[in-house]
């Protein structure tokens, strides 16, 4: 960081209230220079912010630290629990962790909020009332980075749902709505088809949507909520998904509202918060021509988070103006740009119109995050259920072999409890009655079933019965009735 940038952070002028610390990345690529426009706007604006600055990612990474950030700056970030962060590189090939998934889960942020909103005519966009939320999921779904090769032919990566996460991330989408003055909250999964795993998320949803009558709920198939999405986004308000499908939406609706160069975004948890833009360090892109607004509009949310909202007013006023008066940076630029500039200009162009007005005045008021800890987030008590092995899966490695030949071979291992009842090839069932058009690979899903009370010992013994005939299992789950209910699903084609 260069000196006038620590006088920048150390000085913030206009108020003698108590400054609120909190923590600073620069980056890689184009992160220094829009952070350095973003804290000169901070500066103007009287943020009554005292910073404290981090090394995070490409420097680090290359230091042989795997995670992209040294152990000392968790000491920063625990400290202050505000973190505004530029983009980083994380250098190619294997190895090496996503830093923005490291911090989110081990701080347990875990909501992120993206603003979408159009700023026609004055930035180009198809959708010229659109004006929405995304609140995506943060810490599981696959983004729980649990993956293994089972086999020669097959990776496999665990899709990880909970209720405690469903019910903290639907909950503060119904919170978030109602301090916003929102009127509807929209659900996007894929429970059609994963039932159980988006089931529950769906379940959730409509749990936690009767408490909040004031608030219109509704529920969409993700690929058909998407397709609605892009075309008409005005119907839509707030939504809320798991981490998955949000990641990749948000990206998409930023980029429908004008451009991913825009959005800011904030990462929510109980115990802390991180804001940045949406975009990456586009470490190709030549100096001073990158766009600050992301980081900027991350600023103004982190501003509100830290109970700065006039300050935060302030600056999101002056930045509408910029855009209004036709003072744009290259990727932005359409018939609406009067000047086209680089991205210390535009910083420059948004400090010298701080406290003036425009015409936008409604979007300036575009909501935002609040703390955690102010809204209702109470989590609704566990539910102990009464649990019953009947059975388990256990795949198996083997090549080149029928399923009938292979079924014959797995029946010399059953035991007097475990008793083979069904073969599937990728998820599809192949024995018995399979169809011989079914294409297999390596990796077969084994489901032994019992007919009288089971034990782990008699999982014991089935494995143990299965590698005395050879068989290679690399991976079992247990199949349990929870109260009765079954707590697996059932193969496609039973």
């Amino acid at each position: 960081m260069t000196t006038t940038a620590n006088a920048l952070l150390a000085n913030p002028p206009g108020s003698s209230e108590v400054e609120v610390p909190i923590t600073v990345a620069y980056g890689d690529g184009i992160g220094p220079e829009i952070m350095e426009a973003t804290l000169r706007v901070l500066q103007a604006a009287g943020a009554r912010i005292a910073p404290s600055t981090i090394s995070i990612g490409e420097s680090v990474y290359l230091r042989g630290v795997t995670s992209g950030i040294e152990p000392s700056a968790w000491d920063s970030l625990r400290d202050t629990r505000v973190f505004l962060k530029a983009p980083i590189t994380t250098p190619s090939g294997g190895g090496y962790k996503s830093l923005n998934v490291t911090i989110r889960k081990s701080l347990g942020l875990y909501a992120n909020v993206r603003p979408c909103v159009a700023y026609s005519p004055y930035v180009k966009t198809r959708h010229p009332h659109m004006d929405i939320v995304i609140i995506r999921e943060n810490e599981e779904d696959l983004y729980a980075g649990i993956e293994h090769q089972q086999t020669d032919q097959v990776m496999q990566c665990l899709k990880l749902i909970t209720r405690p996460g469903c019910e903290k991330i639907v909950r503060y989408a119904f919170e978030y709505a109602v301090r916003a003055g929102r009127r509807k909250v929209t659900c996007f999964t894929k429970d059609n088809i994963m039932k159980m795993t988006d089931g529950l998320f769906h379940r959730v949803f409509d749990e936690i949507a009767a408490e909040y009558p004031g608030i219109e709920n509704e529920h969409m198939i993700v690929d058909i909520g998407a397709a609605r999405f892009v075309d008409t986004p005005e119907r839509f308000d707030v939504i809320v998904m798991p981490n998955l499908y949000g990641d990749i939406l948000s990206d998409v609706a930023a980029q429908m509202s004008g451009s991913v160069g825009l959005a800011g975004s904030a990462n929510i948890g109980e115990h802390g918060a991180m804001f940045e833009a949406i975009h990456g360090s586009a470490t190709d892109l030549p100096r001073n021509v990158a766009n600050p607004s992301g980081l900027l509009n991350a600023a103004v949310l982190m501003l509100e988070h830290i109970g700065q909202g006039d300050r935060a007013a302030l600056i999101r006023s002056a930045w509408l103006k910029t855009l209004e008066d036709g003072i744009h940076t290259e990727d932005i630029r359409s018939e609406a740009t009067r000047q086209t500039v680089g991205t210390r200009e535009f910083g420059q162009a948004v400090v010298e119109r701080i406290g003036e007005q425009t015409d936008y005045l409604g979007k300036s008021s575009q909501p935002v995050p609040a703390r955690t800890a102010k809204l209702n987030m109470q989590l609704k008590p566990k539910i102990v259920k009464r649990k019953e092995l009947i059975g388990t899966d256990v795949f198996v490695h083997l090549d080149g072999i029928a399923p009938d030949d292979l079924a014959a071979r797995l029946r010399r291992a059953e035991t007097n409890n475990l008793k083979l009842q069904m073969i599937t090839n990728r998820g599809v069932k192949v024995w018995p009655n399979g169809l011989p058009e079914t294409f297999c690979t390596d990796h077969w899903r084994c489901r032994f079933i019992s007919d009288r009370p089971t034990t782990g010992g008699d999982v014991v013994t089935l494995l143990f019965a299965m590698g005395n005939i050879g068989i290679d299992f690399i991976k079992l789950e247990n199949l349990y009735l929870f109260d009765g209910v079954p707590g697996f699903a059932l193969g496609q084609g039973q």
